[in-house]
């Protein structure tokens, strides 16, 4: 009964060092508005879905943008250089689901709260309330028109609209495509991507010598980036030609 009761006691001690080993500590690469890289862990932000970087909204006066760069760039200018903290809840396909948080603040929290996210009721609805009042004060995406961000990633043409502004006619066609189509999304957005006969994602810079021959079409898996760390948290690489 003794060594049985100090067994007992030895497990509880450890207890609280597995709960603190499941912590992931650092400053993070931003890959997107909900996804993060600390060191080799890949983490997804917990009750919270966030725009994809080719994904398009529309604006107050009904211009396309990409809302989910802008998600990217807005936890960004908020964070800064700053250390995380991540409690990861579990774990699904290599990649931690966790609740971050950075000076004490909820990130997903504010996330939601500033309109650059929504609630993800399919897991959780710690959110709903910051949602419900981003979209009253029609911040983030809320300020134009956009389709939710679980809904675009299997759009169709019944998916649903959301957001502040009536949108126009031709909403539903620009909304059900992405920052894919044969017309960069933005004067910032010029780095044309494009999966070769091997299956490997290239990028090409507006100087390569292959750049203007390159034709984006949806069907052929091409897609346009902003940046070269974009691209290439993509998984994409840079032609070698």
């Amino acid at each position: 009964m003794v060594k049985r009761f100090v067994l007992l006691m030895a497990c509880a001690l450890l207890l609280p060092v597995a709960a603190q080993a499941a912590d992931i500590s650092g400053v993070p690469k931003l890959r997107n508005g909900d996804q993060i890289t600390i060191g080799a862990n890949r983490i997804r932000l917990a009750g919270m879905d966030a725009p994809s970087l080719d994904q398009l909204c529309l604006g107050p006066k009904g211009d396309r943008w990409t809302c989910g760069v802008a998600a990217r760039d807005a936890l960004a200018a908020h964070v800064g250089n700053k250390n995380w903290t991540c409690s990861v809840l579990r774990t699904e396909k290599k990649v931690s689901v966790a609740k971050c948080m950075v000076d004490g603040e909820d990130i997903q929290q504010w996330m939601v709260k500033n309109g650059w996210a929504l609630s993800y009721t399919r897991y959780s609805h710690a959110y709903d309330a910051d949602e419900k009042a981003a979209r009253a004060a029609r911040v983030g995406l809320w300020q134009g028109a956009f389709i939710a961000p679980r809904d675009w990633r299997v759009r169709n043409s019944k998916t649903v609209i959301l957001g502040a502004t009536r949108p126009p006619k031709n909403a539903r066609r620009i909304l059900l495509a992405s920052a894919s189509g044969p017309v960069a999304p933005s004067p910032d957005c010029t780095i044309k991507g494009n999966v070769n006969t091997a299956g490997e994602c290239i990028y090409h810079k507006p100087t390569s010598r292959w750049y203007a021959k390159i034709q984006m079409k949806i069907s052929k898996g091409t897609r346009w980036f902003c940046s070269v760390e974009d691209a290439e948290a993509a998984g994409c690489r840079e032609t070698r030609r």
